[in-house]
């Protein structure tokens, strides 16, 4: 085991994994729907309420409510996965699991390849396996003219910054 990853049970979301994610997420204080197929999303990529209803087209935010909400989403999404990653982790590796989660739901993150092969010790195998996540409704986003190109592009970035620890 690498003396640089650590348990995840003892990982949290750093504050430059938390800044790319809003970053990646971007920011509409009415619901917009980001890409053709897609769920509606508000404030920082939000798509529930705080009752746990689905975003709705004309839902609106506030910078302070859309951040709070976000926190509040990012930590039970780091309680789910650490139900299911049993391999220790660089804080990058988590960091993008955690931003993986946020996009994906713990769910389908926790039943990927991703977490699979993480779990398994194949952590550059784990990386890869992030370009996998390129399709919106059907549509291949790595296709040019697909219209969710940026489905894609932030898959590759997952994986370039997961290999960039390896």
């Amino acid at each position: 085991m690498s003396r640089n990853r650590i348990a995840i049970g003892a990982l949290a979301l750093s504050a430059a994994g938390l800044v790319g994610m809003w970053q990646h997420e971007g920011w509409t204080e009415r619901a917009v729907i980001p890409v053709k197929g897609d769920v509606p999303t508000v404030g920082p990529g939000l798509t529930r309420r705080e009752d746990g209803t689905p975003v709705q087209m004309g839902d609106t935010i506030t910078p302070l409510d859309g951040a709070r909400r976000s926190l509040a989403h990012i930590q039970r999404d780091e309680a789910g996965l650490k139900s299911c990653v049993t391999a220790p982790l660089h804080q990058a590796e988590y960091d993008l699991l955690v931003d993986h989660a946020y996009q994906y739901g713990v769910k389908a993150t926790c039943g990927s390849t991703v977490v699979r092969k993480v779990n398994a010790g194949d952590y550059a195998g784990a990386c890869e396996a992030y370009l996998a996540w390129r399709f919106v409704a059907g549509r291949d986003c790595s296709l040019p003219g697909s219209g969710c190109r940026g489905v894609y592009l932030r898959s590759q970035a997952r994986r370039d910054k997961c290999m960039a620890v390896q």
